[in-house]
């Protein structure tokens, strides 16, 4: 990958890309907005035009449920190997040397590192901490979204414990976070802590998008939860739920129609959960994550997101919403259709954000992939890929490839077709 220091190009027109449809077509855009989409043409080089020729064009990724805060402190915390609980602590003992710069490089490392492979909105969590300065996350988060907001939409979560007071909840939304978060399964009384969460949101009038039921054995509160917001205004949405897909059938259906019924969006996160849940279980190990088919099938808003990287609770991942898509179609047996369209319009969808995809009408946030189908850029995550954000092209990655020769092969097709794969 190349590191991009030139400014947005905005684009008028993109010429011969592929849709997963397998059509190859031409779309004009009208600013940050798609005008029309229309078969491929045989169209003169121009300035503001961009080839896609060999590329599939999609919706860009939009990342519902990240931790910008946390990402790529592994190496600095060196963790133990272990449960949801194992992996708070050691955050907590880490966050208490952390300053503002430090959460902010790394954040803004991972931000543009996440825009680069296609993500243009990331929705973060970020944690109002324990101690003097709480908000030194906040601060950093709400700096880095200042930073990028010409390249990145960024939207913060004030996460909160059960021990983080409400004053402190209340400065931390005072201070610039978008959405209010929390995670109530974890408190003495998941309950009352779910309770005390939704007076404040709904006193504040603020969206919502708690962790909810992280745990193959934890408590279930996601009902409860549709249940004391249906009918409000504000969005809200639940990440994990994976407590959801142990319950059995009858118990499972009937939160889901809860959830539905309210219109909570539910977020699965299926990397970090599958690395953190089933430790306890050497014999038919237990998966950790939300039950997609289900969801899907009642009609709930549906979206995944990458979670962590390299952090306490996950050592591994990119954040990259095709890694996610990947584990969707194998951990949850997601169709590949369905598995991009949850990392990509449906967390949109979930998170408030306008319609976005190769549609007239629709705003320009889109993703070119080297690759002749959505199955194969799933499945191979190209590198060579072109993002735009409202119509501007605000980075490219291009790839560099060459395999030595056998001594004895005759010369045959190359195994890149069209790139020029020779040996310096």
């Amino acid at each position: 990958m190349q590191s991009n220091e030139r400014g947005p190009r905005q684009l008028r027109r993109l010429i011969g890309a592929t849709l997963p449809d397998g059509r190859r077509v031409d779309v004009e855009l009208d600013g940050a907005t798609v005008a029309t989409v229309t078969p491929a043409a045989v169209w003169e080089p121009e300035p503001d035009a961009l080839d896609l020729t060999g590329f599939v064009l999609l919706p860009a990724a939009a990342e519902p449920h990240a931790h910008l805060d946390k990402a790529l402190s592994w190496d600095a915390i060196r963790p133990p190997m272990g449960d949801l609980r194992a992996a708070i602590t050691a955050w907590r003992a880490y966050a208490a040397t952390m300053t503002v710069e430090d959460v902010a490089a790394r954040a803004r490392r991972q931000a543009l590192r996440m825009l680069s492979q296609g993500t243009t909105a990331i929705r973060t969590h970020v944690d109002v901490l324990l101690g003097d300065e709480p908000l030194r996350g906040i601060e950093a988060l709400v700096q880095v979204r200042e930073e990028l907001a010409a390249l990145i939409d960024i939207e913060i979560v004030a996460l909160a414990g059960p021990d983080i007071a409400d004053a402190a909840i209340e400065a931390a939304l005072d201070a610039g976070a978008d959405v209010l978060g929390g995670a109530s399964h974890l408190a003495d009384d998941p309950l009352a802590d779910l309770n005390r969460l939704l007076d404040i949101a709904e006193r504040r009038g603020v969206p919502i998008d708690l962790h909810t039921d992280e745990g193959l054995s934890a408590a279930v509160t996601l009902d409860a939860y549709a249940r004391r917001t249906a009918g409000w205004a504000q969005n809200r949405s639940a990440g994990h739920c994976v407590r959801l897909g142990t319950l059995h059938r009858p118990r499972r259906d009937a939160v889901i129609t809860d959830a539905v019924a309210s219109g909570i969006g539910i977020i699965a996160n299926p990397i970090t959960n599958l690395y953190l849940q089933g430790w306890d279980d050497d014999i038919a190990m237990p998966r950790g994550i939300a039950p997609a088919r289900a969801l899907l099938q009642a009609g709930a808003r549906f979206a995944a997101g990458a979670d962590n990287v390299r952090d306490p609770f996950n050592p591994l991942g990119r954040g990259d919403a095709l890694e996610t898509a990947m584990l969707l179609v194998a951990a949850s047996h997601l169709t590949v259709d369905e598995a991009y369209a949850a990392v990509s319009t449906g967390a949109r969808e979930v998170m408030g954000l306008p319609v976005a995809g190769v549609v007239p009408g629709a705003q320009a946030d889109l993703l070119a992939l080297r690759a002749d189908s959505l199955v194969q850029a799933v499945a191979e995550a190209p590198a060579e890929r072109l993002v735009l954000r409202r119509g501007a092209l605000v980075a490219a990655s291009t790839l560099d490839s060459w395999v030595a020769q056998p001594r004895c092969a005759a010369s045959g097709p190359s195994l890149f077709p069209g790139r020029n794969i020779d040996a310096p």
